[in-house]
């Protein structure tokens, strides 16, 4: 049972990031049948994402539609979710959208000694980027130029 709901999941959109899935981002954290209702716990990219409503209707929805009538989501907190949860596939997928993925663990420490990140650029891979602002289109990303192509991009920020 748990084979099939994961694979309906895995066509579930993120609705901030449609070419990316909630199995994907790793927002997805357990599936588990409890008596007559199927119980799918997902944590929230950041405790303010405003995507998480529509996560949870579209997560209720696609299951609903594939046969499953008694559907619980529900929402943990704990451990926060950290972009070291995103699938490798996700992460291809974003460099390909032109979102450059999040790269090396959530433990990010560059800031702390004034220097930016070198980010490569998902159109023409230079790494001769520079950060533009912390925040970009959403508050989960950063924005970069390049400083070879002059293409501005997100970078998926490591959480």
């Amino acid at each position: 049972m748990s084979d099939a709901v994961w694979e309906i999941l895995k066509k579930v959109s993120d609705p901030e990031i449609p070419v990316l899935t909630v199995v994907d981002m790793g927002v997805v954290r357990k599936i588990e049948q409890e008596a007559e209702t199927l119980v799918v716990s997902i944590t929230p990219t950041y405790s303010g994402c405003p995507a998480m409503d529509e996560i949870e209707s579209n997560i209720r929805w696609a299951l609903e539609e594939n046969g499953y009538t008694s559907v619980e989501v529900k929402l943990i907190l704990s451990p926060p979710w950290t972009t070291d949860w995103m699938t490798d596939e996700g992460k291809a997928k974003l460099q390909e959208y032109g979102i450059a993925p999040p790269e090396g663990s959530s433990a990010d420490k560059s800031v702390l000694f004034g220097e930016a990140k070198k980010v490569m650029c998902p159109r023409c891979k230079s790494r001769n980027t520079k950060l533009v602002s912390q925040f970009g289109s959403t508050a989960c990303k950063a924005l970069y130029k390049c400083d070879e192509c002059q293409e501005p991009f997100d970078y998926f920020k490591c959480l």
